[in-house]
């Protein structure tokens, strides 16, 4: 059995990371290099950074918050925010990024996942799927949950696949910061459209959340904010939590 991996998430606007609830409502939290190089000194197993703004902005991706991020920290770090062209990747994975994230730029131009899978490998290439409950079934949604774009997500996240992403990001716009457990439904339902990992993100409140989301559900990995931004769980705590309940992670 692969390990699942735990990925705190930093959403950094303005150069300071934020938590919001919902999409909305955004707290200062920190430094994101400082809280970086903390979660990984402490047993994260990756990174990712979001910046939030970047596409609504209509601007790049903060590639000086990256660069220094880079030095310091050495987990595998995921970055998106402002991809709209191979350029974008290349700039980021030039800053320091393992892997780059694709949201609202592959909705506007999915020919980018299908490009930059060619030209940097599929591992490089994370399709982040903003997800909403809309007319029945899941929908999508882009520049930061503020567009519905009128996508079923199942059909998305599957062209994602066959374009060549590598990995695919379910951010659940419903359990976002809400803190009542990841959205089962939603992964059980769109887990099932694709065999490439896949990364659940929303609804993180407690250990046994994880623990809930590794049993229940085919999701490889578990993302996590504020919980781990406040201290609310340590990773020690929850990977031997884990562990304890038959779920390999690594030590």
């Amino acid at each position: 059995m692969l390990a699942k991996r735990i990925i705190p998430c930093l959403d950094v606007k303005n150069g300071r990371v934020v938590k919001g609830k919902n999409f909305s409502g955004l707290a200062d939290v920190d430094d994101p290099v400082a809280l970086a190089e903390k979660y990984s000194d402490g047993g994260a197993d990756e990174l990712v950074f979001y910046d939030i703004t970047a596409s609504a902005e209509g601007r790049k991706l903060f590639t000086d918050v990256l660069r220094r991020t880079a030095e310091r920290v050495f987990i595998p770090l995921t970055v998106g925010g402002g991809i709209n062209c191979t350029d974008d990747f290349a700039a980021a994975l030039d800053s320091g990024a393992d892997k780059v994230s694709v949201n609202s730029g592959a909705i506007a131009d999915p020919g980018i996942i299908d490009r930059a899978a060619a030209k940097y490998g599929s591992q490089c290439v994370v399709l982040s799927v903003d997800v909403k409950r809309s007319g029945g079934g899941f929908t999508v949604f882009s520049h930061g949950g503020r567009v519905d774009t009128g996508l079923r997500a199942e059909a998305w996240i599957k062209q994602g696949e066959q374009r060549g992403a590598g990995e695919i990001v379910i951010n659940s716009m419903d359990t976002d910061g809400v803190k009542r457990g990841f959205d089962l439904e939603m992964l059980a339902a769109l887990t099932r459209a694709v065999d490439i990992p896949v990364v659940a993100s929303g609804g993180a409140g407690c250990i046994d959340d994880f623990v809930e989301l590794f049993k229940n559900s085919n999701a490889d990995a578990g993302l996590g904010a504020s919980v781990f931004h406040y201290g609310e769980i340590a990773f020690c705590d929850l990977k031997r939590a884990l562990k304890n309940n038959g779920i390999a992670v690594r030590i």
